[in-house]
Order: C-alpha cells, then structure tokens, then sequence
C-alpha cells in the first residue's frame, strides 16, 4: 500500500504546478499533442481456480493503482494516429496489493496506446479502450521452504500485460471522470516455474487532467490507400524454459518463422506460414530419455495462422494459432495446438525487433526475443 500511496502523493503535487487553460483559447496555427495525465484507481477480479484460491490468493483482495502520462497525438504525418481518433501514447507506472503476504505487492512500467472510439464530437462522454504492455517487480515468488502457498507465479520480475475499456464524462475541457474495466495479466513465459500466471479483471475509477484542454477531431477527408502487395516475413525468435519444478536448469529454446500476409484493411493483415522449433532440452537424458540428442526430439514444426493489427507506420501487434505437424511432450508441447500473442517494432525500414509470448492454451510455452525482416513492405 506504500507504493499507491507514494504515487497518489506525486499525481496530486505535481497538479498544483500546472494550471488549467479555459475552453475560450483560440484554435493555433499548429495543432499541438497535448499532454495527458491520468490516475486510475482499481479494484477486485481475481480470476483462478478452486485450488489456487485456496491457496495463494486464501483471504486476498486486490488493489490497484495507475498514474499514466501521455501525448494525445494530433499532429502527425503517420495517418494511422488518424484512423485511430488521435490516440493516447505514453508510459505508464502501476503499483498494486493482494493484501497477503504470499503473493507479493507488485509494480510495473509500462507503454501504452488509449484509443477514443464512438461518436467523438460528443460534449459530453466519451468512450476508449487500451492496450499496454511491460515490465512488472516486486512479487514474492515460490519457494518450497518459505512460500509454498504461492503456485501461481515462480519469478519475482515478470511481463505485465494491460487491456481496458471505459466510458469518460467530460466535467469542463480540463478535466473527465471515467468508469471502465481492465484486464491484467502476468508471466514470465515459464523461464521460472511455477508459471500459472495471474490474471484478474479488475473495475476502475479514474481521473484525467489535460493541461491545455484543446482537442481537435481527427480529419479523415483523406487517407491514403493501404498496400496490398503480398508481404513476405522471416522472423528469428529465441528464450529460455524451466520444465520441471524442482529443477532450477533453463533450457535454450528458439524459433524460425516465415510467413506471406497481405492487408485486409489500414487495421488487420491476415495470412499463414511455418513456424521451426528447436528445444535443448532434447539434448537431456533426463528430459528426453532413450530419444536424447536425436534431430526428432530437438526439433518440431507446423504451418500456422497469421494474424497482425497495424498500429502505427511501424508498431503492430502480432498473433499466431498454429498446428504441430511434429512435438515432442517432454520438451513442454503438451498439445498440438500452439498460439503467439506479442508486439512488433520496425526499428530501421524493414527490419523489426520484438518480443511475444507462445503457449498451449492458457499454459505459457516461452517469452519469444525476435528479429525479423519483412519483404515488400513500402
């Protein structure tokens, strides 16, 4: 509770160093992105099992707390800031408490897009969802000695990842109060076991104070034609796995992907390829037993579905579901459909870097470090 306090203390000093601008400013010449800040309180939504609520979350209750800050981008040469209603970028510090001892009390930081949807010219209430993606700390991790209660989560720092949806109403151009609900959940792609995540749905409450209360409607008189050549990626991904519980040894793993897509849409591009794994832990006389070192117990494959919402020029969100033509059990493919879900940076023209996480069903595979280059890309 110390940390929400702490970041309570900060959002509020610094508003009385920032003063508010009345709705009479006259329109600039130069549309500018105006800086945002948000607190967000929230509350409730663990989702788990029987079991693990008799366990790790016995007695628990969840509390949250985010202090976002970001630019609402309305001047930019990038129209995709403009198919998605000038959206909300920024960084955001989150701060958290399940009121219990064997979970932890975690924090995180973390980017992310907030992006208006409905009928925007309302004076009113407004409406927008989120995306957010980073890096969390501070949860008190399994320890057979010290926290056995604790089976949901094995690492102490792991991916934090953000969806909400909310509804906001606008008290005077400065300031809007919204009510909404999130989706948190966090991993570390099995590299410490145990991994069964946390997941919680929790309802929010927040507060938004944008200094200079100017917005301007997205102009949508003109966008340009999305390309539709056929576009062709060779991605490389790699990580690492912990397979068993009582033993501490994490295992390379790594994957070569290509795949065709072609756009459906400014939004979505849609298409199929093949995705090669490759599992060190095929390597292992205890793991892989009378099949270690064979080509067959290191190695398995299958085509799968391609799936990329385009954010911007050069950030999408990338998603697989993808069919074992070959696995091997022992080395965590458990069934033989697999999914991706992760994000994607074109850091110079057509090569991008990013990070995703593969698993079975709900059950984390690995955290997946990429390179790729993409061919036909404009």
């Amino acid at each position: 509770m110390k940390n929400i306090y702490l970041i309570t203390g900060l959002f509020f000093s610094g508003l009385s160093c920032l003063w508010a601008q009345t709705d009479s400013v006259t329109q600039p010449k130069r549309v500018k992105n105006p800086l945002i800040i948000e607190l967000e309180v929230e509350n409730g939504g663990i989702l788990a099992s029987k079991e693990v609520k008799e366990t790790a979350f016995q007695s628990a209750f969840y509390n949250g707390v985010n202090l976002k800050v970001g630019w609402k981008i309305q001047n930019s040469d990038d129209q995709y800031f403009t198919l998605y209603n000038n959206p909300i970028y920024g960084v955001g510090l989150y701060s958290s408490t399940f009121n219990t001892y064997i979970i932890g009390s975690p924090y995180a930081i973390y980017g992310f897009m907030q992006s208006p949807f409905g009928n925007l010219a309302n004076k009113r209430w407004g409406f927008d969802y989120r995306i957010g993606l980073g890096i969390s700390g501070n949860f008190k991790p399994y320890d057979e000695e010290t926290n056995p209660l604790n089976v949901v989560i094995g690492a102490k720092n792991n991916v934090f990842i953000d969806l909400g949806i909310r509804a906001q109403y606008k008290i005077n151009p400065n300031w809007r109060a919204g009510l909404g609900l999130a989706f948190h959940h966090f991993s570390n792609g099995a590299m410490r076991l145990p991994n069964k995540g946390v997941n919680l749905i929790p309802l929010t409450a927040s507060i938004t104070f944008q200094p200079n209360g100017e917005t301007v409607l997205p102009d949508k008189s003109y966008i340009a034609p999305y390309n539709e050549r056929v576009l062709f990626h060779v991605n490389y991904g790699l990580g690492w796995k912990q397979l068993e519980r009582d033993n501490d040894r994490r295992f390379f793993k790594s994957t070569f992907s290509a795949y065709a897509s072609k756009h459906i849409s400014h939004k979505w591009r849609m298409g199929a390829g093949l995705d090669l794994f490759y599992s060190e832990s095929g390597n292992s006389d205890q793991i892989a037993g009378d099949k270690s070192g064979k080509l067959s117990a290191k190695l398995s494959y299958g085509p799968s579905y391609y799936l990329a919402h385009v954010l911007t020029r050069n950030l999408v969100l990338n998603g697989n579901v993808g069919y074992y033509l070959h696995k091997q059990y022992f080395n965590g493919e458990i069934t033989r459909i697999f999914l991706r879900a992760g994000a994607r940076y074109y850091v110079y023209k057509n090569i991008n870097a990013g990070v995703s996480i593969k698993a079975h069903k709900g059950k984390a595979d690995f955290i997946e470090w990429t390179m790729g280059y993409t061919f036909n890309r404009k």
